[in-house]
């Protein structure tokens, strides 16, 4: 049983809560040390002890919980996470049917009415990952009401928190059915992906750049040159490859990014000697390609938010800029600079604003081809306009 406590909110931030926001901060509450223990179901209040809204206590970067109800009757038990589990499916009913993309999100946390926690579909098999310790303790209800409301072939969890030697009997991420095999070949617009349900934190793809991956192969990439950067398992080349481009290079500083790449390339049967895949960090080819005066059609831009490794730090709200004009100089004229960003701490405006100060910085003029954010099955709140931190912009250099 989860113990519930009533909680009164500030009258600054009582407003928000009444029109919907979702994400619980600690600071919105005036009796916040009452909170003891992660999962705990938290009945938040105005300053006249009048119901506000229902959630749970879970901590993650974003805050300290999620709203879940704003019906003061509703029980949060296997019936609730069935009804949610079940919207969510209605919303995707398309996906399910399309041959083509055998790989979705069912569930995307607060868009679909449960912060941190989102369900991945992978041809037959899901996925949970949880956010935080709190809506993990809530893990067998919705394992019950997924079960209830599916068939499947297999279910899987990735834990996205720090669980401090915890749940030792989660070692591993197959939770039941029968287990996936290695890799799972799932698709995506008609391509293969290699998927690893249960190798590490991440599976090999990330879903939410779809519809970007699918328009550099139907418009941008034949009889171009494309530099893939951050590029992870390739799935950008893979794109550009099929869609026709003369040569990809893909740079990654994980050791793994070879390996992983080449096995992407090879279930999609492209020739790996039109491909060139290098183990480097990224800001150390930049200086190489310019060195060595090389330059190509379209160049990929899709940093993680943060990274580290020996010699550089980047974080995309300050170091974005100076990506850009490191791009810039290795972009053919007319080329395409496609710029990605997963930082939830600016938006599409801002974004854009690095774009510009980039392009001056270097006395350089652009045009913005096409812009994307997260795809249909990415389900955004409406009142959390943070949850939609895809920012993706097709940058024409003149």
């Amino acid at each position: 049983m989860h113990k519930e406590i009533n909680l009164t909110i500030k009258p600054e931030y009582t407003k928000a809560y009444q029109n919907g926001y979702p994400l619980i901060s600690k600071e919105s509450i005036v009796d916040w040390s009452r909170v003891t223990e992660e999962g705990m179901i938290l009945h938040l209040q105005d300053s006249k002890k009048r119901f506000i809204a229902k959630g749970y206590h879970g901590k993650q970067n974003k805050g300290y919980g999620w709203i879940l109800t704003s019906q003061k009757l509703s029980k949060i038990d296997v019936e609730y996470f069935k009804h949610k589990i079940n919207t969510a499916i209605k919303y995707r009913k398309t996906f399910y049917t399309d041959k083509s993309t055998t790989a979705f999100r069912l569930f995307n946390g607060e868009g679909d009415g449960i912060g941190g926690l989102t369900i991945d579909y992978f041809d037959g098999y899901y996925l949970f990952t949880w956010y935080s310790m709190g809506i993990y303790t809530f893990k067998n209800l919705i394992l019950e009401a997924l079960k209830s409301s599916v068939e499947y072939k297999g279910i899987y969890q990735k834990k996205r928190f720090d669980s401090k030697g915890k749940y030792l009997d989660d070692a591993e991420d197959f939770i039941c059915g029968t287990k996936a095999p290695s890799p799972l070949i799932v698709k995506e617009n008609s391509v293969n992906f290699a998927i690893h349900l249960d190798d590490g934190a991440m599976v090999g793809v990330f879903l939410d750049q779809k519809d970007v991956r699918k328009t550099i192969r139907d418009t941008y990439a034949k009889g171009k040159t494309v530099l893939n950067t951050f590029s992870y398992t390739g799935a950008f080349s893979i794109f550009a490859a099929l869609g026709g481009a003369t040569k990809t290079i893909s740079v990654d500083l994980a050791n793994r990014s070879r390996s992983k790449t080449q096995e992407q390339f090879n279930v999609n049967n492209i020739d790996l000697k039109a491909q060139e895949i290098i183990v480097e960090d990224v800001f150390n080819y930049f200086k190489y390609a310019v060195r060595k005066k090389l330059s190509f059609d379209i160049v990929v831009l899709d940093p993680p938010s943060f990274a580290r490794s020996k010699k550089h730090t980047f974080s995309a709200g300050k170091d974005y800029v100076n990506l850009l004009k490191e791009a810039i100089q290795i972009t053919h004229k007319n080329g395409i600079i496609i710029a990605s960003t997963n930082a939830s701490n600016f938006d599409m405006k801002k974004f854009k604003e690095f774009i510009s100060k980039a392009f001056k910085a270097l006395n350089g003029t652009y045009k913005v081809e096409e812009t994307f954010t997260l795809p249909k099955d990415f389900r955004v709140h409406e009142n959390f306009k943070e949850g939609d931190y895809l920012k993706v912009v097709f940058i024409r250099k003149l």
